[in-house]
């Protein structure tokens, strides 16, 4: 399999040069905004994994690339692996070369490439997160999508003078929208295949599920204006203009949060107004025992007076048919 040449979709990522919104320094998942509008991706922040492969005919080995992104927090450390096979600190999108040989049928690491995230250690580089807003984008064919463009930035690899900047390029498609779009394409490529093209599946990547309904799918990995870009699409509801995100079970907890802050403030004031006229009692009449407990004879009183209620009601409802109140001599 071999991995494709840049594309001409690949080509206007120019904007990496000259971006159009710098959003933030770090990035909230919960409020991705470009202008009024507000994307909820937080129910999406969880590393999430794509791989490609890449052939090295006629030698029997390829390399394999691993890329992992986590776009809400720092990817965390792997256990059991070395540091230096591992992503770097302060990582959003790393990949991680595995050379794989067929013929031996063994796996060597490569490299851990660090291409977007928080890097002090790697000169000081920003996440830099900037966002674009597919309908107000001044691209024709982006104002056909829904959804955004996420670009995240990343320092120079490897360190030295040879070191060329990377980058993550995200879209976020919203799904409904975009399987529409997908049935019509798919209809239309159906068309050209007649006519005996075949189409070259030699590097289309692995598509991830992302726990949600929603795909990731790999689609290119090129220099682009002296940046090495990891060009990934992310078909997500979360990404639609009218979605809700954020995790479901928050939602529907907040329905009776009212209540239990009420019962939570009652317990209080109650065991507030226990103390205090415990201490009260302590001090005023040196009370002791039952008789710290303000109106301790009423709550004494409590088992007697339920007994009698009950004795009450259950005397009402059996003596439905009793003759007037009189009793037989």
């Amino acid at each position: 399999m071999r991995l494709r040449k840049p594309t001409a979709i690949l080509r206007r990522y120019g904007l990496f040069l000259f971006p159009t919104l710098a959003y933030a320094m770090n990035l909230d998942c919960s409020d991705i905004r470009d202008n009024k509008q507000s994307f909820d991706v937080s129910a999406l922040g969880s590393p999430i994994s794509v791989m490609t492969s890449e052939d090295h005919d006629p030698s029997p080995t390829m390399t394999n690339t691993t890329f992992t992104i986590d776009i809400c927090k720092p990817l965390r450390k792997a256990k059991g692996i070395p540091k230096e096979e591992d992503c770097p600190n302060g990582s959003r999108v790393c990949g991680i070369q595995r050379v794989i040989n067929t013929f031996e049928n063994s796996t060597t690491f490569e490299a851990a490439i660090p291409i977007a995230g928080q890097y002090i250690l790697h000169g000081g580089t920003e996440l830099d997160p900037q966002i674009t807003r597919f309908k107000t984008s001044s691209s024709p064919s982006d104002r056909e999508k829904e959804g955004f463009r996420l670009q995240l930035h990343g320092p120079k690899y490897p360190n030295g003078k040879n070191g060329v900047s990377h980058g993550a390029v995200i879209e976020f498609l919203c799904q409904d929208k975009a399987e529409q779009k997908g049935e019509r394409d798919l209809a239309a490529r159906k068309g050209d295949d007649d006519d005996g093209e075949e189409e070259d599946h030699s590097a289309t990547g692995e598509i991830a599920h992302d726990g949600n309904g929603g795909t990731l799918k790999y689609k290119d990995f090129a220099l682009v204006d002296e940046t090495k870009i990891l060009s990934l699409e992310w078909l997500t509801k979360y990404a639609c203009e009218n979605a809700k995100g954020g995790d479901d079970s928050k939602a529907k907890g907040s329905h009776w949060g009212f209540f239990t802050w009420m019962i939570i403030i009652i317990f209080l004031a109650t065991a507030a107004y226990l103390i205090f006229g415990s201490w009260l009692n302590y001090n005023r009449y040196s009370a002791r025992g039952w008789d710290l407990v303000p109106h301790s004879e009423t709550i004494r009183d409590i088992p007697y007076i339920f007994k009698d209620w009950m004795r009450r009601v259950l005397s009402t409802v059996q003596g439905g048919g009793s003759r007037g109140g009189y009793s037989a001599v």
